[in-house]
């Protein structure tokens, strides 16, 4: 089971994420850290709990008003820590720029991807195992800034995904995170059942060990959690449990 710790980055602060609700995020305050350094915080994911991999979004990227080229560039160079980078990529060309941030895996969401057609040319320009696609939806509703996108169900648009070659996606419902709200398991097993070589993640709504387990259980092969690693509800102990692996 992968543990991803979620950092969300807004003028060059990592800031704790409600329900998507972005007026409302405030700098990281927790067990790990206060006061939202991204370079602290990412140490910390991984001194302090062992975790490898790094789900970054930087905010501003993805509203339009600009990559924050120079803290993304230093959290790829950490050493032992692996990045993927949700910058708001739309179409092909921003693609191959969020890349060549350093990033290990660039996430191409929903929420800002320009059509499917852009999609084709994503995975036509960058390698499969380099892609992770996010399902970015609202409520299980889909999420997305093309209307055509936003017309298709979950798993439509997972099987569009799938057939252009995606090997790895979120299922991401922004309602779900900062929340205490419990996760989709449901959305979860029927994603699995129905695409069974593709690996998932779960995105928005970890409360605890309990549900990592249960997401485990219907077929996630991951999830990303932020809150109940700030207040320690899922810590090193915790972690210990599991069988933690990339």
């Amino acid at each position: 089971m992968r543990v991803i710790p979620v950092m969300d980055l807004r003028d060059g602060t990592a800031v704790h994420a409600v329900r998507g609700e972005r007026a409302r995020y405030r700098p990281v305050t927790g067990l790990l850290v206060s006061g939202g350094d991204p370079l602290t915080l990412a140490r910390a994911f991984r001194e302090q709990l062992g975790l490898q991999e790094l789900y970054v979004a930087d905010l501003d990227a993805i509203q339009g008003r600009g990559a924050q080229r120079a803290i993304l560039a230093d959290l790829a160079r950490l050493p032992g820590q692996r990045m993927m980078l949700d910058a708001g990529a739309a179409d092909a060309a921003q693609a191959r720029q969020v890349a060549a941030l350093g990033a290990h895996k660039v996430i191409i969401g929903s929420e800002t991807l320009a059509s499917l057609d852009e999609l084709a040319a994503i995975f036509a320009s960058l390698p499969p195992d380099r892609l992770v696609f996010s399902l970015d939806m609202r409520g299980g509703q889909v999420l997305a800034s093309d209307a055509r996108l936003a017309a298709l169900g979950p798993l439509d648009l997972l099987r569009q995904a799938c057939d252009l070659g995606c090997k790895e996606a979120i299922l991401l419902d922004l309602a779900r995170v900062g929340a205490a709200a419990g996760t989709d398991l449901t959305l979860i097993a029927d994603a699995h059942a129905r695409f069974p070589r593709l690996h998932l993640l779960a995105g928005g709504g970890v409360r605890h060990i309990a549900d990592l387990r249960d997401l485990q259980e219907a077929g996630a092969a991951g999830a990303l959690v932020a809150t109940a690693l700030h207040n320690g509800t899922i810590g090193p102990a915790e972690l210990a449990t599991l069988n933690i692996g990339a």
